[in-house]
């Protein structure tokens, strides 16, 4: 009996060193501009080539700025590393989605919406939440530096096989609660370091109805609890997917590929390291208050008290709040914000967009709010365009920006400013994060909508 996980791996296994690690086969390899530079540096010294180039797919997304694309790169740490990442692209010949592109996007949006993301593969980039891929019951995970260079030269990966967790959702999701308030749900409860060696499978009633786009925003927050990754059984929803995209299976090979994919799940009776299983009925539609993923409570809760952090976690707890500056046992509902992003590899999909178009049809962006609306790719915001949500979004007052990772991170134009709030859609809520003092809320599309709507933490 083998899990999901067990299938795929066991599948890729090229040689084991005894009492070693594991060496992998990689089936696709996405790079972006900033863990790559050192890797193709590396090979070079080697006087080595890419070994499969093929399955090597390269986007700039991290450093760009989400407005006037079509113009220079101000920050020149930026431009250069844009820019070595067009040349080495073309030094190797390499399949890359450049600036204005119209398949640029951040490279977890790009390669499920291109057919690249297919079940059964082993997928690795140089960035923590490659665990989106695993939404399509795929093995993805985020590598280091020196791992990209050791998959540009061989293809191959050596790493340490982990243990399997499987993470059940049970029941029926209740209004307004989405995909993100089960993962920041989630966190809250396992904690940050949670799922730490653990590969994680989603299973349960409630994941089962899940969309696609809503699959990879689980997936993509596995990382937040320690997991290594995350991943679900491929299904009809999965299949329908993929079906017709550019890169996926076609006409035989379309009918050899779902006849392979349909094996793709846990055995009957399969046994996991460690199991948990939720209720999604006690799901509410979730915020963060301090400065981790798993700092989380519903919308409208309250700061744990101090009384209630056990001794090891209170001086932590205590700092966190200091920066956030809230105190224990406030509420946060009603509180003013100044800034709101929706976007990220987390909420930067059409399924995201429509969610807070359909919020803030008809009302009016607060005068208090700055907000960043920004598309995962470029295809998303032709998508956005063709079905008029761009207009909807215009007559609101909120301005349709160009793709990029923008806000969720300072390596670009979209920095919030020190000691004002965010209420973010993206994955992260460290210190500094989104800006140097900048404070994030993180939460999903439809609360972020009410509170650009609102100027203020509000339920939807």
């Amino acid at each position: 009996m083998k899990t999901l996980f067990d299938k795929i791996w066991d599948a890729h296994v090229v040689a084991t060193v005894k009492d070693g690690p594991t060496q992998l086969y990689i089936d696709r390899h996405l790079c972006h501009e900033v863990t790559s530079p050192q890797a193709f540096a590396g090979i070079r010294a080697r006087g080595l080539d890419v070994f499969r180039p093929q399955q090597t797919t390269l986007t700039a997304d991290h450093n760009i700025p989400t407005m006037w694309q079509n113009k220079p790169i101000r920050d020149t740490v930026s431009r250069f590393q844009v820019e070595t990442l067009a040349k080495n692209a073309s030094d190797f010949g390499l399949t890359y989605y450049g600036l204005n592109n119209p398949k640029n996007g951040i490279v977890h949006v790009i390669g499920p919406e291109n057919g690249y993301t297919q079940p059964g593969m082993t997928i690795v980039c140089g960035d923590s939440h490659t665990s989106t891929h695993g939404a399509f019951g795929a093995i993805a995970f985020g590598i280091g530096t020196s791992e990209v260079e050791m998959v540009l030269a061989s293809q191959c990966i050596l790493q340490t096989r982990p243990k399997t967790m499987r993470i059940n959702f049970e029941g029926s999701l209740g209004e307004n609660v989405s995909a993100k308030d089960m993962a920041l749900y989630m966190i809250s409860q396992l904690t940050t370091g949670g799922a730490t060696g653990y590969f994680v499978e989603y299973a349960g009633e409630a994941v089962r109805n899940l969309t696609m786009e809503e699959r990879m925003t689980l997936c993509n927050l596995s990382i937040e609890m320690g997991a290594r990754g995350g991943l679900v059984a491929p299904d009809e929803t999965t299949f329908n997917y993929i079906k017709g995209r550019e890169f996926a299976p076609k006409g035989e090979k379309w009918d050899k590929a779902v006849a392979y994919w349909q094996t793709l799940k846990s055995d009957e009776g399969a046994v996991f390291d460690k199991e948990v299983t939720f209720d999604v009925a006690k799901i509410r539609p979730m915020i963060t208050y301090g400065t981790n993923p798993g700092m989380g409570m519903p919308i409208d809760g309250t700061i744990p008290r101090l009384d209630e952090i056990d001794e090891a976690g209170k001086i932590s707890f205590e700092k966190s709040l200091n920066y956030m500056g809230f105190a224990p046992g406030e509420k946060l509902e009603g509180k003013t914000i100044d800034y709101v992003f929706l976007g990220s590899c987390t909420n930067g999909r059409i399924e995201d967009f429509r969610v807070f178009t359909n919020y803030v049809k008809g009302k009016k962006k607060a005068d208090n709010v700055t907000a960043w609306l920004v598309p995962g790719s470029w295809q998303v915001r032709k998508q956005i365009e063709a079905e008029g949500l761009d207009k909807i979004l215009t007559e609101a007052g909120f301005q349709l920006r160009q793709p990029g990772c923008s806000a969720c991170l300072a390596m670009n134009d979209d920095k919030v400013p020190a000691g004002k709030y965010a209420v973010s859609t993206s994955n992260r809520n460290f210190e500094g994060r989104q800006g140097p003092g900048a404070r994030t809320i993180l939460a999903g599309p439809l609360v972020a909508a009410a509170a650009a709507v609102n100027g203020k933490i509000t339920e939807p």
